[in-house]
């Protein structure tokens, strides 16, 4: 045969990989389990697709169309949820807005993506009123709120959520298009300068929750997700599509749990009313979870929570296995949608104490399938899987990202060589876990967000009693990290550079809405002066020696 190419009949079906087959075609169909949103709302699968289908009626009566972008702000909600399978299944694009951005960075996002409309939770409202005047693309926008009252604004919102779904048609026949069809994007703040958007198609989506789904669905003894867990994210909606999780609960059918804001008080309260049994998040949330005074008197045990967005620490890693929690890493990044490793344990690394076990937990661990993932040296050649020469992790998945969205040269640098560059350094063992050992960047992760540090050096640069600074990410037990300013003072003016004196001068910054609330946990340390390269750049690798 001189053609390789299967041959096709006429008139067979070719089968897509869209969003809507994981909401209609799951794995279990559980048309009665349960969809829960805090005290505010409690569904099942079956009401999920009929209000799918309603919001889909609502969305292209507004006048949505493929190819538009719809825009959300919101907290982690049953709202979130429906939006996460609606507006992609109608051929529009999924805008995920990161709530905890400055307004400022927000306005650009909603500007750069060309959003047509947004919803918005009332509790954003403040911050949409402070920049609606300068939003040149949105046409309209929807009105998000658990209370019963509407919120006095001035916004023209084209309706309320809820009310709009009522008066929607529950038929809506899905229409079939290319899987290479943009379905998500969303903005990672990881680099220096505004956020950068980053966008996944159907296809993407579909592979991702299958790897996803495989990787804990055959996981031997712990870290496992099946039909009969709850499920409760404790990762942003909003944050690369909670890691996508949502969409492998669904197609699992299991209990899904959604907190809204991230409360300790309510958290602790649904996962013991709820009986959570799998959750994930950042490293931040789990300490202040078990820090908590409520805590204690919680049986948290046979609790599945899976860490990421910034190394777990071995102290929290044996905490929570004293408290019988089932902590292990996952890995992954905005650009890679995120999950590419998970640190699973074997059976018999499962029969290890604690201390033995922490240690592979701990560690950013074995890639997922069809994740070609290595630790490559700067000819992208694999280095020698001996868990001590290290390389960049790059990679190679269905998943990943395919550029930045109108940004060509970083799409070009994101992806030389035919990879895609991480920026995390690492090394591989025989057992082909890896564990990351330091960043090719200088961003700093606090809580799980990204904070530049150029642009806080810049901020602190502009107090009157600063002659030079420079800031690099300390490792924190609460928040992962935290900034800590290396500064250098002008003669007589030491005095004035204290701790409580710049963290009020970078938060009037965040106040105006110029950069992140996160800044305001800058540690301060004054120096004689800031070790420099020998072409005069600032030396962070010998400051990171010197002051960490």
């Amino acid at each position: 045969m001189s053609d390789p190419l299967i041959p096709r009949t006429p008139s067979a079906y070719d089968y897509p990989l869209l969003i809507k087959n994981l909401l209609f075609c799951p794995v279990v169909d559980n048309p009665d389990q349960e969809i829960v949103y805090r005290d505010f709302y409690r569904g099942t699968y079956r009401t999920l697709r009929e209000r799918v289908r309603r919001l889909a009626s609502a969305l292209t009566g507004l006048g949505v169309k493929p190819g538009d972008t719809v825009a959300v702000m919101d907290w982690d909600s049953h709202r979130y949820l429906e939006l996460f399978f609606a507006v992609p299944m109608i051929g529009a694009v999924l805008h995920t807005i990161n709530v905890r951005l400055s307004p400022e960075q927000i306005l650009y996002t909603i500007d750069h993506a060309e959003d047509d409309l947004l919803l918005v939770n009332s509790e954003f409202l403040p911050i949409l009123e402070q920049i609606r005047g300068r939003l040149d693309a949105v046409q309209g926008y929807v009105l998000l709120t658990d209370e019963a009252k509407s919120p006095e604004t001035a916004i023209p919102f084209l309706g309320e959520y809820e009310a709009l779904l009522a008066a929607a048609s529950p038929e809506f026949a899905f229409p079939d298009f290319d899987e290479n069809t943009r379905a998500t994007t969303f903005y990672t703040t990881g680099t220096t300068g505004m956020p950068k958007g980053v966008y996944f198609s159907h296809r993407q989506l579909v592979l991702h929750t299958f790897g996803v789904m495989t990787a804990l669905s055959t996981a031997v003894g712990h870290g496992t997700f099946r039909r009969t867990d709850v499920y409760l994210p404790i990762t942003p909606m909003f944050h690369v599509h909670a890691w996508g999780m949502p969409y492998v609960a669904t197609m699992l059918g299991v209990k899904q749990v959604y907190p809204g804001r991230y409360v300790p008080d309510h958290l602790l309260d649904l996962i013991e009313r709820e009986k959570v049994t799998f959750s994930h998040c950042v490293p931040t949330i789990l300490h202040m979870l078990l820090k908590h005074p409520h805590a204690e008197r919680i049986d948290l045990s046979g609790w599945k929570v899976i860490i990421g967005g910034a190394a777990m620490s071995r102290t929290l890693c044996l905490e929570a296995l004293r408290r019988g929690i089932d902590v292990f890493t996952g890995y992954g990044m905005s650009e890679t949608c995120p999950i590419l490793s998970f640190s699973h344990l074997t059976p018999e690394m499962l029969e290890l104490s604690p201390e033995e076990q922490a240690t592979i937990r701990c560690k950013t661990g074995q890639a997922l399938p069809l994740v070609d993932l290595r630790v490559a040296g700067a000819d992208l050649r694999e280095m020698p899987r001996d868990g001590v020469s290290s390389g960049e992790i790059v990679v190679r998945t269905p998943w990943l990202t395919q550029g930045y969205l109108k940004d060509h040269k970083a799409s070009e640098r994101l992806w030389e060589g035919g990879y895609l560059h991480t920026g995390d350094v690492a090394v591989r063992d025989g057992l082909g876990y890896v564990r990351i050992t330091d960043r090719t960047k200088d961003v700093i992760k606090v809580a799980g967000e990204w904070v530049s540090s150029l642009e806080l050096e810049d901020i602190i640069a502009h107090h009157p009693a600063v002659a030079e600074v420079a800031v690099i990410g300390q490792p924190d037990e609460k928040w992962g990290e935290r900034p800590l300013a290396l500064v250098v003072a002008k003669p007589g003016e030491a005095g004035r550079v204290t701790e409580k004196e710049l963290a009020h001068h970078v938060r009037e910054y965040a106040d105006k809405g110029v950069v992140s609330k996160q800044v305001v946990l800058v540690r301060v340390h004054l120096v004689e002066a800031i070790d420099k390269t020998s072409v005069g750049k600032t030396n962070k690798v010998a400051l990171r020696e010197k002051y960490l």
